[in-house]
């Protein structure tokens, strides 16, 4: 198949009259695409309540940890007495 005989094959294609859609696909296809959408809402809703949730764990534990925090030396003895 040369390029012209393609480029004629594609043109029939595009000039035959749309068949139309029928009804029970299109009811169908709107309740599925519905669907979806809805369950990635809620998917995305839940993502950043799970990162709302995570970054107060982490600001709570950072608080009360507080890991920035040099411990205290155990190796020598308080300095009493002098």
């Amino acid at each position: 198949m040369s390029g012209n005989d393609r480029e004629a094959a594609v043109r029939r294609l595009l000039e035959q009259a749309p068949r139309p859609v029928p009804p029970e696909i299109h009811t169908e296809a709107v309740r599925r695409g519905g669907r979806m959408l809805r369950r990635r809402t809620l998917a995305r809703r839940l993502m950043w309540l799970l990162l709302f949730a995570a970054a107060v764990a982490f600001m709570v534990w950072a608080l009360t940890a507080r890991p920035w925090v040099e411990p205290p030396s155990d190796t020598t003895p308080p300095l009493t007495g002098w």
